[in-house]
């Protein structure tokens, strides 16, 4: 998944971000509420850790925002505020999910993970194209059965591509799911990947439309 993260705290945050990467997410990170909304007004992402502490603008005003605008972005409210009626608040104004500091990245993993099933059940988490099985919550891929070893990059791209299979994905929004904005992106990075997963997947699962981006096929 790519995530926005919005912490203040910069000894938690560079801990969380890197925790999350390390599991397999694209993650940016922002200090403040002003930064949160800049960032969702430009980036698409699937989900945000919400912090309620913020300078310029704090959680709840963030979350409010976000949902007056439409915005279904997934998110988990993660603070230090462990009274009863801070987390009716956050719920009410809504939100996902609700975890309270100091919290253990293997519940912040899970959590991400119960909250994208209940996304997924309201859709499709389950992909079949042809011989290849791609189940979108757990993150496994099956070709004939057997399992595909993907990278997190490479998952992250055939996510993406799985997800509108026989439409035309441009390489600009293949490139933005890949990475953050603090990362440094090389000319040829979706070619790699895609050379990989056509290793993996098939050579003619993934076709090239030329001046236009990429599009997986569906049988």
């Amino acid at each position: 998944m790519k995530l926005l993260l919005v912490e203040d705290d910069a000894m938690l945050g560079e801990a969380t971000a890197d925790g999350l990467r390390q599991d397999g997410h694209v993650v940016d990170w922002v200090h403040d509420g002003e930064s949160a909304c800049t960032a969702l007004r430009v980036g698409d992402y699937d989900g945000v850790l919400l912090d309620l502490g913020l300078p310029h603008a704090g959680g709840f005003a963030v979350l409010r925002w976000m949902r007056a605008r439409g915005m279904t972005t997934m998110v988990i409210v993660v603070t230090a505020r462990d009274l009863i009626a801070d987390r009716i608040k956050g719920l009410d104004a809504g939100a996902d999910d609700y975890l309270i500091k100091p919290f253990d990245l293997d519940e912040l993993s899970a959590r991400l993970r119960a909250v994208q099933r209940r996304a997924n059940a309201r859709h499709q988490d389950q992909v079949h194209l042809g011989d290849i099985a791609i189940d979108l919550t757990l993150r496994q891929v099956r070709r004939a059965g057997a399992p595909v070893d993907l990278t997190a990059r490479e998952f992250a791209l055939l996510e993406v591509l799985a997800q509108v299979p026989g439409r035309i994905v441009p390489r600009a929004t293949l490139e933005e799911r890949l990475y953050g904005f603090a990362d440094e992106v090389s000319s040829n990075t979706v070619e790699v990947f895609i050379h990989h997963l056509r290793r993996k997947l098939g050579e003619q699962r993934i076709v090239n439309v030329r001046g236009q981006g990429y599009r997986i096929e569906t049988g």
